[in-house]
């Protein structure tokens, strides 16, 4: 199953963060991302991890 394709707007939405923030996030390498073409997107499979891994973190 090919997970759905997310672009950078959409991402923020979700977390309710700024681009920028989700930007910083792909730098950092926290956000797994993928380049088509001149296009960033993310993984649905990507935002659920980091999800979690944050989940994780505040928990600790």
């Amino acid at each position: 199953m090919i997970p759905g394709l997310l672009n950078v707007d959409q991402v923020a939405t979700r977390l309710q963060v700024s681009r920028w923030t989700v930007y910083n996030l792909i730098r950092s390498r926290e956000l797994a991302s993928l380049t088509i073409g001149r296009c960033r997107r993310i993984t649905e499979t990507a935002l659920h991890d980091y999800i979690a891994r944050q989940t994780e973190r505040e928990a600790a």
